[in-house]
């Protein structure tokens, strides 16, 4: 990616799909280019939480709703340290922000940390777009890097871009070195989380319930795993390919062996799939925003619920499967169209989800996870 701060806001841009497709409008953020992998969202709220959560790494995200950043950009609500989107998409950018809560305006923030952005697009029509030919390798370009140049010659740089299945990318957006989230009030459990490119909500959402979180790095052997004594293990959401992620799996299959209790959400859900022998598959333009409804199997009830992912878990959806650590069922399936989203071992404590319930943004229907992974963590030590 390369960038300017200057002249974003008259700049004239325009998007490159790798299928040839263009939309002309304006630069957003900052002016230069960027590649990735174009994706849309359907989250009318939460901008800010989904440009700092490290699963989008590497992605170009479209927004569908299309008046963004209206609220502007506070110092509470991030995820992570930093913006991780590789771009940006809207239709119809806030002139001024409006919140008590606010202290710069979306545009300032994309532009103090580089982010290519574009608005002023038809996104409604490039979201049915990749709706119909799937998520795809796109191009931002804008100022210098756009003045000049033929679209062929844009369109040839596009699809030079690596694509996403393939990518290993855990490691570049997970913690360097191993960090404690302490207990809210009294601390009940310990917990090892496996970052692989964790959200700043989810460790807070199990430190509300009195557990100690150690946060190890996407590398973390079993042996640092068990190194911090955990009541439970936890592999958190991130992005890029599961079936290159054979380190976390190995970590998990050394963990289920010694049948500690274990939580999984979106990659770990994955990774879980891949340790109990399912497989993996590229979804056409996956799952992301805030409105994705998901029947818990084990209860029956509907919840709404926050997505993320490309990926996804092949398991049969109505037969218990025999894997190397016992029995194992799909436990949550997507409404919309019957992608598994959660997966469960009969015989020992472990279970994952492949949608965020820690709610950062999103909807509170699945709070409740957390709680079960303390039940099982009450239920071992008992």
């Amino acid at each position: 990616m390369t960038t300017s701060t200057r002249g974003a806001a008259k700049a004239p841009a325009v998007l490159v799909l790798e299928d040839g497709r263009i939309f002309r409008g304006r630069a957003y953020g900052a002016v230069g280019e960027t590649f990735g992998e174009a994706v849309f969202s359907t989250g009318m709220t939460g901008y800010q939480e989904t440009l700092t959560d490290p699963s989008y790494h590497r992605q170009v995200v479209v927004m569908t709703a299309p008046h963004v950043g209206n609220t502007g950009v506070n110092d509470e609500d991030p995820e992570s340290g930093r913006i991780w989107v590789a771009g940006y998409v809207v239709r119809d950018p806030a002139r001024l922000p409006s919140n008590w809560r606010s202290r710069r305006s979306l545009d300032e923030e994309l532009v103090k940390q580089g982010v290519v952005g574009i608005s002023g697009i038809d996104t409604r029509a490039l979201t049915r777009h990749l709706r119909e030919r799937g998520a795809m390798r796109v191009g931002i370009f804008s100022g210098e890097a756009w003045q000049g140049v033929r679209d062929e010659a844009l369109l040839a740089r596009v699809k030079e871009a690596p694509q996403m299945e393939g990518a290993d990318l855990s490691a570049e957006v997970a913690t360097k070195e191993t960090y404690v989230v302490p207990a809210i009030g009294e601390k009940r459990f310990t917990v090892a989380a496996v970052d692989l490119g964790i959200k700043g909500m989810t460790p807070h959402r199990m430190a509300e319930r009195g557990i100690e979180v150690h946060v190890l790095p996407a590398t973390a052997t079993a042996e640092d795993v068990y190194a911090v004594n955990p009541d439970g293990v936890f592999f958190s959401n991130g992005p890029g390919d599961p079936a290159t992620a054979d380190g976390p799996v190995a970590v998990m299959r050394a963990v289920l062996e010694r049948k500690t209790p274990l939580f999984g959400i979106c990659f770990g859900n994955q990774i879980l799939g891949r340790a109990l022998g399912f497989g993996t598959y590229k979804l056409k333009y996956g799952h992301r925003g805030i409105n994705q409804p998901v029947q818990d199997r084990t209860t029956g009830k509907v919840e709404v619920t926050a997505h993320n992912h490309g990926f996804a878990v092949d398991a049969p959806l109505d037969q218990v499967s025999e894997t190397p650590f016992g029995r194992a069922e799909v436990s949550h399936v997507c409404l919309n169209d019957q992608v598994v989203e959660g997966l469960q071992l009969l015989d020992q404590p472990a279970f994952s989800v492949q949608y965020h319930p820690e709610a950062a943004a999103g909807p509170h229907d699945a709070a409740y996870l957390f709680d079960r992974f303390v039940t099982l963590m009450e239920a071992e030590r008992a």
